[in-house]
């Protein structure tokens, strides 16, 4: 039998997920666990390029896991575990740090963006953390990278470290491929539907959906999301509101546009909310209820997390002493 190709995706624990997070990674997630050998990783070292409170740090932490069982990751399947629990990330990301360029990571567009908001305190780690994204990927040999249109340049750069160094030492990583969902990927505010929906946008509650809202809440966010004036559903780039409610029914009910073009011919924009909101509040219904179940599993939720990071650790260390002999050191 051949041997299942890996893919590594993972998400900061930085906030509460949102249906974005959910239509863009955990619904896809959970369908990608049959064709792949599928590593998911809660990113805790990455949310600290930030700085975080730690006791909310640690809630998110075990919340953002409780999510990724709730919404259909099987742990026995998958290697879920936490990132700041297997130290290889932060060796190995020293390591290419000492491969990489000052000039590519510059040109980083998020780096870019995440500075301005810094002032003159800008932590090194907001700059490097590209790095440390590479190290998280090429630890586990992945072939295939699950990402949004926002960290295709991440990848673009890991692929070029992975390059470098193979072409220093030989074929020490496997260099990763990107994986593109075609719908859901990007799901857009519900008040601003020409920005893409962020769990970090807290100055207008209305805009975000989170997975963990209230049902009620949820279902009134999208009976109060922006449209326009003329009443058509049609998928059009001139019409951003309508737009992002069709890709949030497609992204659920795997139907396509045209089907959901058809489904609301002739409704109107009341009634059309009204759809995608039951759609949306009936697939996160079951999500929540598992979600508490899990959150009141203390031993269970404590078992995932240290047979998580066995797994991974026992994984990234075959990298890190394949890496750790070809530059030279003693082990």
């Amino acid at each position: 039998m051949e041997e299942k190709k890996v893919l590594f995706s993972g998400m900061q624990p930085s906030g509460k997920p949102t249906l974005g997070n959910y239509l863009g990674a955990f619904k896809n997630w959970s369908s990608l666990q049959e064709e792949y050998n599928c590593i998911y990783c809660i990113v805790d070292l990455h949310a600290i390029t930030v700085r975080q409170e730690p006791a909310m740090l640690r809630k998110y932490t075990k919340e953002l896991l409780a999510l990724y069982l709730a919404t259909g990751l099987d742990s026995d399947k998958n290697t879920i575990y936490i990132q700041s629990n297997v130290t290889a990330h932060a060796e190995l990301s020293w390591i290419l740090n000492c491969y990489s360029y000052m000039g590519e990571l510059s040109r980083m567009t998020q780096f870019k963006d995440k500075s301005q908001k810094q002032g003159n305190n800008i932590p090194t780690g907001l700059f490097n953390y590209p790095v440390l994204q590479a190290a998280d990927i090429l630890l586990y040999q992945t072939s295939v990278v699950p990402v949004g249109e926002d960290q295709r340049q991440h990848l673009e750069l890991c692929r070029d470290i992975a390059i470098r160094f193979n072409n220093i030492y030989g074929d020490v990583f496997t260099v990763p491929e990107m994986y593109i969902p075609k719908i859901g990927a990007k799901v857009m505010g519900l008040q601003n539907p020409t920005k893409k929906m962020s769990k970090s946008d807290a100055d207008n509650e209305n805009n975000v959906i989170y997975l963990l809202d209230d049902l009620k809440v949820i279902y009134n966010k999208i009976k109060r999301s922006v449209t326009d004036s003329d009443n058509q559903i049609i998928y059009s780039d001139d019409k951003p509101g309508i737009k992002n409610l069709l890709n949030i029914y497609c992204g659920i009910t795997k139907k396509t546009i045209e089907q959901a073009e058809s489904d609301f011919k002739g409704m109107g924009y009341g009634a059309f909310k009204e759809a995608v909101a039951e759609v949306v509040v009936e697939e996160i219904k079951p999500i929540q209820a598992r979600f508490n179940e899990i959150l009141a599993d203390k031993i269970f939720l404590e078992n995932v997390i240290k047979d998580g990071a066995k797994k991974a650790e026992y994984m990234a260390n075959k990298t890190l002493r394949k890496v750790k002999k070809k530059i030279g050191f003693i082990s």
